[in-house]
């Protein structure tokens, strides 16, 4: 049965990378093009499809809702082809790495980072993105990263940065409080929740006991069940996100987010790179990933292993 309809191919490898980087320039960046070029596929795509994908005002771009939800489903799908293709080519010796994390921080953390480590080493990088840590056991990846309460045992485990929770939303949502900055009016508009299923991830409750504050009921929320989706909620002025530091760096110092309150929640859990134990030998490419992303750190706190 022939397979329909299907968008323009080259479009939608196009419009993963714009979305990924909210940035029509810096996608031809990556993609060796020029701004044009991205731009027209782009808009083709979207007279394809009949829907505008991007917001454009100011030289800046954001996803529209329809944007958003597009990119969420045809990102696991390029995924998917990604892994086909790399278990087809076999992908094995000492020039691949295969690392394993959440959507969340290959989107935001690492696939941000990680092109001139791979420039200046030649090492074919594997992405295995998956936002349940069950399921590491069962994947064949030399590294994972990922947020985690309790780290899986027998694994090596390196903290890489700590657990900083606090507030964001976007310059124009927080606007609409300019006469009363209070917390109570602030956090009674619309607060985004990640959906229940990523268990160890901070619920609003479990945030404003923590800092001491009480729990506001909103008039409004909104459940998401992906980490991305639910920042680009927030850059998009529906509401307010909960935030982890490290992976909200470039969109505060970009300004599309912006924290509301000062409050920052400190904890003793952890971003973690987990390596498995005795499996097989740690070959150089491995070797020089691990060291590449320990550099990316501003702090260590240790290491240890779980068995």
């Amino acid at each position: 049965m022939k397979i329909k309809p299907l968008p323009p191919m080259n479009s939608i490898v196009v419009f993963e990378v714009a979305a990924r980087h909210q940035s029509f320039t810096q996608a031809a960046e990556e993609l060796n093009v020029t701004q044009g070029a991205v731009s027209r596929q782009i808009r083709l795509l979207e007279e394809y499809l009949g829907k505008e994908l991007f917001f454009r005002a100011n030289r800046k771009i954001s996803l529209t809702p329809t944007g958003l939800q597009y990119y969420q489903s045809i990102y696991g799908a390029l995924l998917n082809i990604a892994q086909a293709t790399g278990d087809i080519k076999k992908w094995r010796g000492d020039r691949q790495v295969t690392v394993a994390t959440t959507h969340a921080m290959a989107a935001l953390w690492l696939l941000p980072k990680v092109a001139p480590f791979q420039q200046e080493e030649g090492i074919d990088l594997r992405i295995l993105a998956t936002d349940n840590i069950v399921d590491l056991h069962s994947m064949d990846c030399d590294v994972a990263l990922f947020y985690c309460r309790v780290p899986p045992v027998e694994m090596k485990v390196t903290p890489l940065f700590p657990e900083e929770v606090f507030p964001v939303c976007s310059p124009s949502y927080l606007k609409q409080f300019s006469n009363d900055r209070s917390l109570e009016k602030i956090f009674s508009g619309t607060l985004l929740n990640l959906d229940e299923a990523h268990k160890d991830w901070m619920t609003w409750p479990e945030w404003f006991n923590e800092v001491g504050h009480p729990t506001i009921t909103p008039k409004n929320k909104v459940n998401i069940n992906n980490y991305t989706m639910l920042l680009q909620a927030a850059i998009n002025g529906q509401g307010i996100a909960l935030a982890w530091g490290s992976l909200v760096d470039d969109y505060l110092k970009s300004g599309a987010l912006v924290r509301p309150i000062d409050t920052v929640l400190r904890t003793s859990e952890n971003f973690y790179m987990l390596e498995p134990l005795g499996q097989h030998r740690t070959s150089a490419s491995v070797t020089k990933f691990r060291e590449w992303l320990l550099q990316q750190l501003p702090e260590l706190v240790g290491t240890q292993s779980l068995n």
